[in-house]
């Protein structure tokens, strides 16, 4: 089966099916870090990005609608797990985990994008792509309440922008 990381080789309905679940296991992570995270930031300089994190947490629900809605379309379960969601005190590890997660969300639905359009799926690459907008302007949210700016992602693989084990 063609993993993630399979840029060049075609995949088939079955494994973009099972590929889309993994990216639904990630929405679902984003959904519950980011309706935690909103509630527990603390201070005045996370006052705005903790708002920002409560309207991301509702635009991640309707990702995993789309996203389930596709899965179901190619004749698959969608899954019900996410992947884990990994909680700090501290308000910028949260903010960190929250954009590298964003930053691999990315990367994965460019590939997805181009694994669509390869299947002829032209409807569901054109959905994946207004999910991306929202993943894009959450990456950029989360990169300026860090006091960076968003990383360039057009270079990378998704094993590169998969979160560090210092973090």
């Amino acid at each position: 089966m063609a993993t993630s990381g399979d840029s060049e080789k075609p995949v088939t309905r079955s494994e973009l099916a099972d590929l889309l679940n993994e990216d639904l296991a990630r929405e679902y992570q984003a959904i519950i870090s980011y309706t935690i995270y909103s509630q527990v930031l603390k201070g005045a300089q996370y006052m705005n990005i903790a708002d920002q994190l409560e309207s991301h947490a509702h635009e991640e629900l309707k990702h995993a609608l789309i996203i389930s809605r596709q899965v179901d379309y190619l004749g698959k379960m969608p899954v019900a797990m996410p992947k884990p969601v990994r909680i700090s005190d501290d308000p910028k590890t949260m903010l960190r985990y929250d954009l590298d997660n964003e930053n691999q969300t990315i990367m994965n639905y460019r590939q997805r994008v181009r694994q669509c359009e390869a299947l002829g799926e032209y409807a569901m690459a054109e959905q994946i792509r207004e999910i991306l907008i929202d993943e894009q302007d959450h990456q950029i949210d989360l990169a300026t309440a860090l006091g960076e700016d968003p990383p360039d992602l057009t270079k990378r693989t998704p094993e590169e922008a998969r979160p560090s084990a210092h973090h």
